[in-house]
């Protein structure tokens, strides 16, 4: 579907588990752990790491999902892999492209739960927005995901099973037998985890995740086109450099603690100070690497020219930008967005003070696509319908 296309509604269907097959899913694996995987299964010690990459290109770089498929494995090798072994993604439910081209994915895991994943078609790259929870632990008050509760963290699977859907859906894997990377066809180039959930309360599978992404014999997106977005789960700040080495970006949103208790209650645990004393520290801090302070603009709430100069003041010293945010509304929401004056005024005394400070355009507010905005409609509406079921 062309990106220019109407609108594409929702279809609720009811939640139904994820068939489960007995074999082992190879999505999601990393390389040590589909080594083991394939030994198990009776490949021979000396053929093991050949194996691991020819599997590994097929699933990654090519897309396959049918291990017949696999023409440069011999047949009964492939007869293994099919017997003890499946290639499986979450599913889609429905998919919405918004009026701007933002395509919004429904994307249903194991245990019938759901999750929202967001791709922004950009002039210059094409941004995936993937989630890392169902729901969130953190009740960020402006947040809609917030008010949705952490039911489960997603398996690495799951986590670049949304990358995989992304690319089926815009059609950029390669044909067998051709190469892409960075030479190659990029409507996906960039991942952000700034969907549902708290990253870095999802730690390991989030790792793994990505470095599967990042594998050059595979998706091979640069570690430098993957930005993690994190409320400031300060105990796992710097492991996020040394295991990932992605870029870091920090949904700051104050300039006070008061303020911040509010909106991102996680500053209770870690406050601004300790936060900020953590990135300062970060092992990857440079001026070519610098931290994205996330900002949402929220009417009289942490908007004013005093609420800029203290920005200003408190990340002195740390390579940064400052993303703006339009405060993106959402049903129930209670908080109003700060005028574009308001925000030009702010985004004017941050930038006079040698700081970047681009003002996000918000995308794909017309299919609650848009950062703040994401929220597993089924989840919510699911327990009326199986209420209603279990009435009948």
């Amino acid at each position: 579907m062309p990106a220019d296309a109407p609108i594409t509604q929702d279809v609720l269907t009811i939640p139904r588990k994820i068939p489960d097959s007995g074999r082992t899913n190879l999505v999601g694996l990393t390389r040590p752990a589909l080594a083991e995987a394939l030994r198990a299964a009776g490949t021979p010690d000396k053929q093991v790491r050949m194996r691991v990459n020819q599997v590994w290109q097929w699933i990654y770089h090519w897309g396959v999902r049918d291990f017949e498929a696999m023409t440069n494995l011999a047949k009964p090798y492939r007869a293994l892999l099919a017997e003890n072994f499946e290639i499986a993604l979450p599913e889609i439910v429905s998919r919405q492209v918004s009026n701007d081209g933002t395509r919004k994915y429904l994307v249903r895991i194991a245990g019938g739960h759901e999750v929202e994943t967001v791709y922004i078609p950009e002039e210059d790259r094409g941004t995936l927005c993937i989630s890392s929870q169902v729901g969130c632990t953190l009740t960020c008050s402006f947040c809609h995901t917030g008010t949705q509760k952490l039911v489960r963290n997603l398996t690495p699977a799951e986590i670049v099973g949304q990358i995989m859907l992304a690319r089926d859906d815009l059609g950029e894997w390669p044909a067998p037998g051709t190469g892409t990377g960075e030479s190659g066809p990029r409507l996906l180039s960039n991942i952000v985890l700034m969907g549902m959930g708290e990253p870095l309360y999802n730690f390991d599978a989030v790792r793994d995740a990505m470095k599967i992404a990042m594998d050059g014999e595979g998706i091979a997106l640069s570690r430098r086109r993957i930005t993690l977005s994190t409320s400031g789960v300060v105990a796992e700040i710097a492991r996020c450099a040394e295991e990932i080495g992605c870029m870091l970006a920090v949904s700051f949103h104050a300039t006070t603690d008061e303020v911040r208790d509010r909106l991102v209650p996680i500053n209770k645990k870690w406050n601004i100070e300790t936060l900020l004393e953590s990135l300062k520290a970060y092992p990857k801090l440079s001026n070519s690497e610098r931290i994205t302070f996330e900002y949402v603009m929220l009417k009289d709430v942490n908007d004013s020219d005093d609420d800029a100069r203290r920005l200003v003041k408190l990340i002195e010293g740390i390579p940064a930008k400052i993303n703006l945010i339009p405060f993106n509304e959402w049903p129930g929401a209670p908080y109003e967005r700060s005028s574009n004056n308001r925000i030009r005024a702010f985004a004017d005394i941050i930038y006079k003070a040698g700081y970047a400070s681009p003002i996000r355009t918000p995308r794909g507010e017309d299919i609650m696509a848009a950062c703040g905005q994401l929220k597993s409609a089924t989840e919510r509406a699911r327990k009326s319908r199986l209420e209603i079921e279990a009435e009948l």
